[in-house]
């Protein structure tokens, strides 16, 4: 008896990193007898295979997974962040480039909402910028209606308690009154479903426009409303904490080596020393003592 565990990777862990579908559809996937391995069909997610494995997805053979890669998308109001809609509403996917590969996003933003969204091809970088653990702080700018004081303020920053879900304590900061509306900025770490717009009602506010402008290190800037933009890999390897060739979902991938510049000039060899004769020669020649004279001017 052994208590190894077994070797490889789960079957929804492959299907998600190769950009089929997130966690949870790849395992819809399989239920439905979709996949096959080895030329037999499964229909449990509960399953490890490794690199030797030949898998299919309605016959067709799974494509190597691409290198990872990260894209900021500037989301308007009226789309949802979903795959597909019961209520055929247009989702982000609907109004995406064509240029870009198939992608899944970090975290939702709900059809009110607008402003910074993060999607990548990589079912890892997913579940890595999504973990509680990182803890990166999501910031938005959030227009409420009403003249909220810093006493209303106050038990968002202390974290409050809505039919039984603890929402974290909130960094809430008053930016200025205009009008009948007042502008907020908010942050927090967790992201849970609608969770300023319903913090912000349980103190007798509502929110009226909510934009999200960053997430962790990640800005919204000058990006326009619909318009997308890569991170360059540099970055996201830097901001991921990576070793250029460390890999972040299991697969193997490259990276150029690093330049370090132009070599060192070679030093330049000495003269050989003046053999017995030459030496001789020298000595031989009488030497010039004192000053040399100067010419006339």
């Amino acid at each position: 008896m052994t208590n190894d565990p077994p070797k490889g990777d789960r079957i929804a862990k492959v299907l998600a990193r190769a950009g089929i579908a997130i966690r949870r559809g790849a395992e819809e996937i399989i239920a439905a007898g979709r996949v096959a391995v080895n030329g037999t069909q499964i229909d449990s997610p509960a399953l490890n295979v490794s690199a030797s494995d030949r898998i299919t997805v309605d016959g067709k053979p799974l494509a190597a997974p691409e290198p990872e890669r990260l894209w900021l998308y500037h989301k308007p109001t009226g789309l949802v962040t979903t795959d597909r809609d019961e209520k055929d509403r247009t989702t982000i996917y609907d109004t995406l480039p064509e240029d870009i590969p198939r992608v899944m996003s970090v975290g939702r933003l709900d059809i009110n909402s607008e402003g910074l969204l993060l999607l990548t091809n990589d079912g890892g970088v997913k579940r890595k910028l999504e973990l509680p653990s990182t803890g990166w702080m999501r910031r938005y700018r959030v227009r409420i209606n009403g003249r909220p004081t810093e006493a209303t303020l106050e038990p968002l920053r202390k974290g409050v308690t809505i039919e039984g879900e603890r929402f974290q304590p909130m960094q809430v900061t008053l930016d200025r009154q205009q009008g009948a509306n007042a502008w907020l900025t908010v942050g927090l770490r967790e992201g849970k479903n609608r969770e300023i717009r319903r913090a912000m009602e349980s103190i007798g506010l509502v929110v009226n426009r909510l934009i999200r402008v960053s997430y962790g290190p990640f800005q919204l800037g000058d990006l326009k409303p619909g318009a997308v933009e890569e991170v360059r890999r540099r970055i996201l390897r830097d901001q991921l904490g990576l070793e250029p060739e460390e890999e972040i979902t299991g697969t193997a991938r490259k990276f150029p080596k690093i330049s370090r510049g132009p070599r060192k000039p070679a030093a330049k060899p000495s003269a050989p020393r003046p053999g017995p004769q030459e030496r001789r020669q020298a000595k031989a020649q009488p030497k010039s003592k004192g000053r040399p004279t100067r010419k006339p001017r």
